[in-house]
């Protein structure tokens, strides 16, 4: 088998159905592979209009199945432009193989035609700043090698996206042999945890008075032991922006969104004078996720609850720390306080959620009037479907989401019924994303909402959607402007500046693609809407919202941290 062929064998050994990406010469054995590959249904191919959206779709399949995301570019320019993406998913934690091109071995150096290793612009050093692992195979014979190693560092111990740049004549090799290694059994995760730190926390939980928990992205597999928890300890829980996906806003104990976008009954809970104890759970800790390094949160009442070292140097105030899988830490917890607690809601009592959410209540503006934000995500949330896939971006959509977006039921998921990009937050991804999450599980609807200022910056992915047949609704939020750029200006008393774009209509350009589309400026207008019949559509529908220019986002504590605020 050439070496490509193996690099396709180990994906389809680890569970991997798709590669997303651009194709071009430097790269072309790897698509002749997955050629290969898609005859006998392995692993196959998609191909994305720009190399930063096939890294966007390669996040969204890794977030929706657990597994590593895949793509790939050609040498230079095409692995320049998968950047972007995958500093996203570095940031985000979001494991990931990044394979680029080069031109043949003997041709480096001499000027070759989009070359870029190290004698020119050297990809390998720009993506070794993002990457957990990025290295050059100059040798056939470290193919095997080098990608298993890359392929476990994606996922071991902070997960994360891995770079291999590969000569074209070294795809190209023949190999006397396919794969060596049980690569999934290696993947498994492990279950390390400091067990004596879990005593010192049992004896910490058994003395609490009162205590809040902060829910964070990385509690996903664990999540239901971690709000069973919360439950026997008759305690309060917030959650970090990232977050929000992994629980029902109309639990009886939920406090809100703590940090960018949330709520003030969640800075409520953490402010309570009667909490002597702040369990913070599988969260870096970062700008948006503390609310801005908030003091009611770091400080000496804290316990932080992790896998990554890394995370747990963000909380140095901290009583104690707790390393280990965020899972077999709860489940030792639980082991416990199952057997010397009876604090427990009673089932009857979790199906009497309460009718509204943490949520600041938001009345329905008045007929034909712009549609407000708020009222957009309330609806969205509540009308679609208990297992709706939210992608969102950047922006005002951020904003809005993580401060109105509910769904009226939702069943749990790893990667939760919310999406969002933290930290390394670019505009456009939830579009890509999207593409991907809908392609890893076809049996739920995916709703992207985006604004128009990423959709003019990746709005040619939609096209991936069409062409796969995929059920995926582009919500649009049509302000004309990049809304937090403008409001952000007014509420500081800047320039009004670069904020302006032009009037479009998203309609006629997703029709213009052979998407069917729709144009939404009042709340009649959107309930007029079939919207299940649209979420049921075998293929992607654009709704144009035009919504209320002058409602302002939730988004002080950005002001703050940038020192605007007035």
């Amino acid at each position: 088998m050439e070496a490509a062929d193996l690099v396709v064998a180990y994906l389809e050994q680890i569970g991997v159905e798709f590669v997303f990406g651009v194709p071009g010469g430097a790269i072309e054995p790897l698509y002749n592979a997955l050629a290969r590959s898609a005859r006998r249904g392995g692993p196959r191919s998609v191909v994305a209009r720009h190399e930063t959206g096939a890294a966007f779709m390669a996040d969204g399949y890794a977030r929706e199945t657990g597994r590593i995301g895949v793509c790939c570019a050609t040498s230079g320019p095409g692995a320049t432009n998968l950047i972007t993406g995958v500093a996203c998913a570095y940031e985000n934690e979001i494991p990931m193989l990044v394979i680029s091109g080069q031109p043949s071995l003997h041709l480096l150096g001499r000027g070759a035609l989009q070359e870029s290793s190290g004698a020119g612009i050297d990809t390998v050093a720009m993506f070794r700043t993002c990457t957990r692992y990025s290295a050059l195979i100059s040798h056939p014979d470290q193919m095997e090698n080098q990608l298993v190693s890359a392929l476990l560092s994606a996922q071991q111990p902070t997960p994360g996206p891995v770079h291999l740049s590969i000569p074209v004549d070294v795809q190209r090799s023949q190999l006397k042999s396919g794969p060596s290694y049980d690569l999934a059994h290696l993947l498994q995760p492990g279950s390390a945890v400091d067990d004596a730190a879990v005593r010192q926390l049992q004896a910490q939980l058994a003395q609490a008075q009162r205590l809040v928990v902060l829910i964070g992205s990385g509690c996903g597999e664990a999540i239901e032991l971690v709000i069973e928890l919360v439950e026997r300890m008759a305690a309060v829980f917030v959650v970090t922006p990232d977050a929000k996906g992994f629980i029902s806003p109309r639990h009886p104990l939920y406090r809100g969104v703590f940090g960018f976008a949330g709520h003030p009954s969640a800075v409520a809970a953490m402010n309570d004078k009667d909490v002597d104890l702040i369990l913070v759970v599988g969260s870096a800790l970062s700008e948006w996720t503390s609310n801005g390094w908030s003091e009611s949160l770091l400080n000496d009442r804290l316990v932080h609850i992790d896998s990554c070292e890394a995370h747990l140097t963000h909380s140095p105030m901290a009583r104690l720390h707790v390393r280990g899988r965020i899972r077999p830490v709860f489940e030792r917890l639980l082991r416990t306080l199952r057997r010397d607690s009876t604090k427990e809601i009673a089932v009857g009592e979790k199906r009497r959620f309460k009718k509204i959410s943490a949520d600041d209540p938001f009345k329905s503006p008045s007929a034909g009037a712009p549609i407000k934000p708020q009222y957009l995500m309330r609806e969205l949330g509540w009308r679609s479907p208990p297992d709706t896939r939210f992608l969102v971006d950047s922006g005002n959509s951020t904003a809005w989401a993580i401060h109105d977006l509910a769904m009226h039921d939702h069943r749990p998921s790893a990667g939760g019924w919310m999406r969002v990009t933290m930290n390394f937050a670019p505009m456009g991804w939830a579009i890509g994303g999207a593409v991907g999450t809908a392609l890893a599980n076809r049996k739920v609807p995916v709703v992207c909402v985006t604004g128009d200022g990423s959709l003019l910056m990746n709005g040619q992915e939609m096209t991936v959607a069409l062409t796969e047949k995929l059920s995926v609704v582009f919500v649009i939020l049509n302000d004309s402007a990049l809304g937090m750029v403008k409001h952000g200006q007014r509420l500081a008393g800047a320039e009004q500046i670069g904020f302006e774009l032009p009037v479009v209509d998203f309609r006629l350009l997703a029709e213009s693609m052979g998407i069917p589309g729709h144009v939404i400026r009042t709340a009649e207008d959107f309930e007029s809407l079939d919207l299940d019949a649209i979420l049921r559509n075998p293929g992607p529908t654009v709704l144009d919202v035009r919504i209320d220019r002058e409602e302002v986002p939730p988004m002080g504590l950005r002001l703050k941290i940038l020192g605007t605020a007035k």
